[in-house]
């Protein structure tokens, strides 16, 4: 029996005298996890939370200045200090989840529906049909992400949206590759054999049976991408390619402050240090995922 098992066993066992009905206990499920787990899933509410509601976590504007307190060190009025025209740092990381998650959402899902569908397709019809859609993965896959994300974002226009649409373009031969792997090591087994000896459909047995059983690993990758987004995104935005000035979005806030570095440190550090914390919790759940799903 898995970790995992082990865990839920023990939250939803009934003890003497007590009801037989299940019941879900996150503290106690909290506190069977790993501490590194814990904390990256803290990380991931927190900046979730800044995404959906940033004004409960500031009340300074982030596209506004104040006069007077421009490159103010941080104190307990400015948590994170001000930039160069007196605009909070912390209200405009907060307001800058928004677009960098937003974007790694769409940039997630794009390379996640396309990707994976081309994967099934290819683990499911005849050879000629899985050549020609592996071939063009491989092509795919022999282009520099970065590369392919700056010439797809030159055709679109600059903007957090075609980031977006650029780095999920990036991702569509991973989850491919991924996908008809794990359906053509499905379509063996011998339970998908009975269900088309038994007188079932192509369409019913990869629905009912491929399908749900190809797609577990795909979805694990999805929360390794995810974190893989948020740093494309965020390297796209630092080079200019991504949301215009003002917009406080987490890669632009590290390139405005550049030009301060030796005076003001924390204009690119406290932007940077929320970047590489995202990325590793959502690598640390990613890995929490495979290990639930082998």
């Amino acid at each position: 029996m898995t970790t995992f098992d082990t865990v839920h066993d023990d939250i939803i066992a009934p003890g003497r005298g007590q009801s037989t009905g299940r019941r879900f206990s996150l503290p106690l499920l909290m506190r069977r996890m790993p501490p590194g787990l814990v904390l990256s899933w803290l990380v991931l509410g927190v900046a979730f939370f800044w995404a959906v509601a940033p004004w409960l976590f500031t009340s300074y504007n982030p596209l506004e200045g104040i006069g007077g307190e421009q490159l103010r060190r941080p104190d307990a009025d400015h948590l994170l200090g001000t930039d160069a025209l007196g605009r909070d740092l912390y209200a405009r990381i907060v307001y800058g989840a928004v677009h960098s998650l937003t974007g790694a959402f769409v940039a997630v899902s794009l390379g996640l529906v396309i990707g994976t569908g081309l994967g099934v397709v290819a683990g499911s019809v005849r050879r000629r049909f899985d050549d020609a859609i592996m071939r063009l993965v491989d092509v795919l896959l022999s282009i520099p992400p970065l590369l392919l994300s700056l010439s797809i974002i030159i055709l679109l226009g600059f903007g957090t949206i075609n980031a977006a649409i650029a780095v999920g373009v990036t991702s569509i031969a991973s989850f491919a590759r991924l996908a008809r792997s794990e359906v053509v090591r499905v379509r063996r087994s011998d339970y998908v054999e009975a269900a088309f000896g038994s007188g079932g459909t192509f369409a019913a047995v990869l629905w009912r049976h491929v399908l749900p059983n190809s797609l577990t690993s795909v979805l694990a990758i999805a929360a390794l991408q995810f974190g893989s987004a948020v740093l494309q995104i965020s390297t796209l935005g630092f080079l200019g390619y991504g949301a215009p000035p003002p917009t406080p979005e987490w890669g632009l806030l590290i390139a405005e402050g550049r030009n301060y570095i030796s005076t003001a440190w924390w204009l690119t550090t406290a932007p940077g240090v929320v970047v590489v914390l995202v990325v590793l919790a959502a690598n640390r759940v990613s890995q929490s995922f495979g290990k639930v799903t082998a």
